[in-house]
């Protein structure tokens, strides 16, 4: 994978970089919100999370809150944490439903053993790969989050992280540092065969050795050390039988299984409370 020129993580600390302007124009940008959306609806999917109750889950770099609205209207419950302020206060505004933090996830989360039942990140993991400060070191920053990411979430649990890799001596380094943590799993590349598709979700297991989810798209082979995958197209399948997503048929199906589990389906409620931002 060759470098890109101008990556964000290569211009500021993130906290620098996400100032008030990029805070709003990140939020209000219509195509950063579908994406957004999209990956965070691909990184739930691969959280394999139970569909007869709501979760608590924790949001990794969670910005202005745009993946915590998808989590929401899934009817999970949340908690952000970012170490920009100003897209923090971006979603204090927006009036998201999740608790929101403020800080430096490579120092460490600051969460009791077993709180969460799973976690997700889009497009923030490859900022802990820089070294902002003189004192920061990637790999001990990686592993300080990692371990401390492992005690946080109950057995049996998954971390999905949407990232942008630099090259692949920084996916090495990523997954090196989460194996030493204790996480099994690996790297799920969705449309290796696409230059504006593909996407890597690095799916992590707590206590339990699951199989690792196919990314779509392709065939696709992965192990924490070594990733591998076949370059014949697959047309996506559903092996389960279900209505194709977004169809009416699946729409109808999602709205009745809500409303059994007694949730609300969308735009039935508007959630109204105000949060506070805290910082750890």
């Amino acid at each position: 994978m060759a470098a890109r020129v101008g990556r964000p993580e290569h211009r500021a600390p993130p906290e620098v970089f996400y100032n008030e302007d990029e805070a709003r124009k990140y939020t209000q940008n219509s195509r950063m919100i579908e994406i957004q959306t999209q990956m965070s609806e691909r990184a739930v999917e691969l959280l394999n999370l139970p569909e007869d109750r709501p979760c608590f889950l924790l949001d990794v770099g969670c910005g202005s809150g745009l993946s915590g609205d998808y989590l929401s209207e899934e009817g999970h419950h949340w908690v952000g944490v970012d170490i920009s302020a100003a897209m923090l206060d971006v979603a204090l505004e927006r009036e998201v439903e999740g608790d929101l933090i403020l800080g430096d996830v490579g120092a460490g989360i600051p969460f009791r053993a077993g709180t969460f039942d799973g976690c997700i990140s889009i497009s923030a993991l490859q900022w802990l790969c820089n070294a902002d400060k003189k004192s920061h070191s990637p790999p001990k920053r990686l592993y300080k989050f990692f371990s401390s990411l492992y005690a946080s979430l109950v057995r049996g649990a998954r971390a999905v992280f949407q990232l942008y890799p630099e090259n692949s001596e920084q996916l090495e380094l990523i997954t090196a540092q989460a194996m030493k943590a204790g996480f099994t799993g690996g790297m799920v590349v969705d449309y290796p065969n696409s230059s504006k598709a593909k996407k890597f979700f690095l799916c992590l297991f707590v206590g339990v050795s699951g199989k690792l989810p196919m990314g779509l798209g392709a065939q696709v082979e992965e192990t924490m050390s070594q990733v591998q995958f076949t370059n014949a197209r697959l047309r996506f399948k559903n092996l389960k039988g279900k209505p194709a997503k977004r169809s009416r048929d699946w729409i109808l199906e999602k709205k009745e299984r809500r409303r059994r589990q007694g949730r609300t389906v969308r735009n039935d409620t508007k959630y109204t409370g105000r949060k506070r931002k805290t910082r750890f």
